[in-house]
Order: C-alpha cells, then sequence, then structure tokens
C-alpha cells in the first residue's frame, strides 16, 4: 500500500503545473519562431521613400541649375555644376537612381524650356553625371573618369551641333571652321610658315581644340566634386599627388 502511494505521489510531482507551464512556453516559442517576423524587411522598405525624395530633390537641382544658367549666364561658375547632382546621386543610390534622374532632369526642362534645350542638358550633361558616378563609385583614377567625361562632352557638343544645324536648316560647323581657319592663319603667319592648311587639317584641329577644352571642364568638375562631395559624405576618388600639392589638399 505505502509502494502505491508513493508511486501515485512521484506521478503526481512529475505532472506539476510548473513544468507542464514551462513546456507549454517551449512549444509557444518553437511555434513563434517559424513565423515571419513582422519587422523584417523594414530598413529596404524604409529606404525606398529616401531614394525616392533624394533622386527628384537632386533631379530639379540640376535642372535648376541649367535654368538658371540659361537665362542668367554666370560664365563657368554654374557650368561646372551641370553633371555633379546625377553623379550624387549614382553615388549615394546605383545607375537605376541615377538614370532615373537624368530622365526626370530632362523631363522638368521639357515642360519648362521646351524639348529641344532639354535634350541639350540630358546630352551630355545627364549621361555624363551617370558616367563620372559610376567611375567615382568604383573608385576610377582621374585620369580614365576625365578622359571619358571628355570624350562624352566632345560628342556631346558635336550632337548640339547637328540639332541645331537641323534646326535651323543651315550647317553651323561651317561657322566654326571659319573661326578656326582665321586662328590657325594667324599662328601660322607669326611662325613664318607660307603652307595653306587644307580643310581636313582645319577640321581636326578644331575637333581637337575642343577636346582639349573639355578635358578642362571635368578637371574642374573633379575639382569641385573633391571638394564638395567630401564634405556632403560621398567622396570621390583622390587624385593625383600633383593635385595634391596644387591645390593643398589635405585628407
Amino acid at each position: 500500500m505505502s509502494d502505491f502511494l508513493s508511486a501515485d505521489a512521484a506521478s503526481n510531482s512529475g505532472s506539476s503545473p510548473s513544468t507542464n507551464n514551462e513546456q507549454q512556453t517551449a512549444d509557444i516559442s518553437a511555434m513563434a519562431g517559424d513565423r515571419p517576423n513582422p519587422d523584417r524587411g523594414t530598413g529596404a522598405s524604409g529606404e525606398a521613400p529616401l531614394r525616392l525624395v533624394e533622386t527628384a530633390f537632386l533631379a530639379s537641382t540640376a535642372s535648376l541649375i541649367w535654368l538658371v544658367n540659361y537665362y542668367f549666364p554666370l560664365g563657368p561658375l554654374l557650368r561646372v555644376f551641370f553633371p555633379i547632382p546625377i553623379a550624387l546621386v549614382y553615388l549615394r543610390w546605383g545607375n537605376r537612381a541615377s538614370w532615373m534622374a537624368a530622365l526626370v532632369s530632362g523631363l522638368l526642362l521639357s515642360v519648362l524650356m521646351g524639348p529641344t534645350r532639354s535634350i541639350l542638358y540630358v546630352i551630355p550633361f545627364g549621361i555624363m553625371g551617370v558616367l563620372l558616378g559610376g567611375l567615382w563609385r568604383r573608385k576610377a583614377s582621374w585620369s580614365v573618369s576625365v578622359s571619358l567625361g571628355a570624350l562624352i562632352g566632345t560628342l556631346g557638343f558635336f550632337f548640339k551641333f547637328w540639332l541645331l544645324s537641323a534646326l535651323v536648316g543651315q550647317d553651323l560647323w561651317v561657322y566654326v571652321t571659319a573661326q578656326v581657319t582665321e586662328i590657325v592663319e594667324w599662328v601660322f603667319v607669326k611662325l613664318g610658315w607660307l603652307s595653306v592648311p587644307s580643310l581636313n587639317t582645319i577640321g581636326a584641329i578644331a575637333a581637337g581644340m575642343i577636346l582639349v577644352n573639355n578635358i578642362v571642364y571635368l578637371f574642374v568638375v573633379h575639382l569641385v566634386a573633391l571638394l564638395l562631395l567630401d564634405r556632403l559624405g560621398n567622396p570621390i576618388p583622390r587624385p593625383p599627388n600633383w593635385v595634391q600639392v596644387l591645390i593643398d589638399y589635405e585628407e
């Protein structure tokens, strides 16, 4: 009889309320672990509005710079900022956002100034901003980014002349070659050369002058981006040593 009572007491103690509660808690925890966390992905979804707002803001900034420079030209002061907002979008949000910013800038300028002037911004400066942003994000050297940017700028210059010539109905390149011819003839006279340059030579010299002008422009754009984007927390690759010495730049 005593053995039966002892066994019954042991069975009752094994199924005590505290043990049952612990078992239920473990089962509930295991079930909860299988459920998807409702807060998972909140960070990624929270970045979408910020990406949209910054892209729209920088696209409107690029459009505003182009608009102000067109109606109130300040020389090269505002020109150096043309591709920087689009490049900043690439540095912060990547390739797709930068193309969207360039497209939105073109659409906004087409509403404010007409499609012709909006195209002249997108080609070359919108494309140049995407290119520079991609090269800066991949830590390309200044020689590579300046060279490719100058090539885009040169192609954009010829596209501008082709578009304006088509709209006006005249070949505007003739006026460029006429001006370059006068400069080359003046140089030949000063050097004592009696030869007359051919038309192909004049065209090559004109294209070379346009390319050199774009190289200088891209170099200045890099200097402005170096000083500006570092303060915004999106630095570009470091300049060559001779540039750092020239501008007394300290990291």
